[in-house]
């Protein structure tokens, strides 16, 4: 699937769909190509529907992969190929609502004060109190701390969005000592190399690693 492939991927871009989610699309198509072991032109709404029944019922995927599925099969033919995608005969699985689990006030202090890396405690302190998503607080970049407004600027959030968020006095405080110590030039959070930022899984991680320290489970 060559051709389809390429012209997927030109759709997606159009669509200003993220490297990210063009990988995942992809590979769900692919994915779906090789059960058949036919090009996804040749198959059909049969195929879609017998391929979403496998993936819930046989490989007991969480709601949101099928869902992934979905968006990636329903992106191709109806936007790729250019054929109608029917909503009755390929219905999308309902996704189940589910409260996050919050931490209480203590345990966010404990969290945090049983780091001594003072730049791990920047990274998490930042992250927590101003609601950011782990890509989010990976990709900061010095000048996006407006102390001046109390505001982070956060460059291409989720959906490619650009948004701000509120800086916490408590957070600054902590980011000037970490400045001070470390002296980061472009991004806030380097990884191994000042020229690029510290890796999500990094920062999943030290996640881990603090709360097993803290008894947070």
């Amino acid at each position: 699937m060559g051709a389809l492939r390429q012209q997927m991927e030109v759709d997606m871009t159009l669509r200003g769909f993220s490297p990210r989610t063009q990988v995942i699309y992809l590979t769900s198509v692919r994915e779906f190509a090789w059960h058949f072991g036919k090009s996804p032109d040749l198959l059909g709404e049969e195929e879609i529907r017998e391929y979403l029944y496998h993936l819930i019922q046989e490989k007991q995927l969480s709601q949101s992969k099928v869902n992934q599925v979905y968006s990636a099969l329903k992106l191709l033919y109806e936007t790729t190929l250019q054929r109608p995608w029917n909503l009755t005969k390929i219905p999308r699985s309902k996704q189940q609502k589910k409260l996050p689990v919050v931490l209480a006030e203590e345990e966010v202090q404990t969290f945090l004060a049983i780091i001594t890396n003072l730049k791990h405690r920047a990274l998490l302190a930042t992250m927590y109190s101003a609601g950011l998503r782990l890509s989010e607080a990976a990709h900061l970049k010095v000048f996006d701390i407006d102390s001046k407004r109390m505001m982070i600027r956060v460059d291409q959030g989720k959906g490619n969005k650009d948004r701000y968020t509120l800086l916490a006095r408590a957070t600054l405080g902590i980011l000037r000592d970490y400045w001070k110590a470390y002296h980061p030039k472009d991004w806030l959070f380097p990884g191994k190399s000042r020229h690029s930022h510290i890796a999500p899984r990094t920062v999943q991680s030290i996640v881990e690693q603090t709360a097993q320290k803290a008894g947070i489970h």
